[in-house]
């Protein structure tokens, strides 16, 4: 997929960002990574979390790249959009956070207590490094957005 084509299907929008909208994004993402640690939590709402949080970084990347996810699909959109935007560096993360992205629609409207305590600890720790790349990413290739 590529930007072009992505604009062709309407399934993203030019845009230009903010180091204000990138921080608002930032602050989501810090949010959801501490409640998804938080003790006490079900493994599916520390997933449901922490995938939220991946979301929101990708949301950062799209945004620095000059776009925004529009129409149906935008999750899974998100992640290819956020891939094309970081490089082939992400690719894993991308294909890991799009299998996340189906086991969250699952316990979101499906069924509970699908989530086990590894795969809840995963995503947490395979977000907290999808952040890493992302923020160096924009250190290297944005840097008026370095907060």
């Amino acid at each position: 997929m590529t930007w072009k084509q992505l604009l062709a299907s309407n399934r993203v929008r030019t845009h230009t960002t903010s180091r204000q909208e990138l921080d608002a994004l930032r602050s989501i993402v810090e949010r959801d990574l501490v409640d998804a640690g938080l003790a006490g939590l079900s493994n599916d709402r520390r997933f449901a979390t922490a995938y939220n949080a991946a979301l929101q970084l990708a949301k950062i990347a799209i945004a620095c790249a000059g776009y925004r996810v529009s129409g149906l699909g935008a999750h899974q959109t998100s992640f290819e959009a956020a891939e094309l935007s970081i490089g082939t560096n992400v690719s894993a993360l991308a294909a890991y956070f799009e299998t996340c992205r189906r086991k969250r629609n699952t316990l979101d409207y499906d069924t509970a207590n699908t989530i086990s305590d590894m795969e809840a600890s995963e995503i947490i720790q395979k977000a907290e490094e999808f952040r890493q790349e992302v923020e160096a990413w924009i250190t290297k290739v944005h840097p008026q957005y370095i907060p």
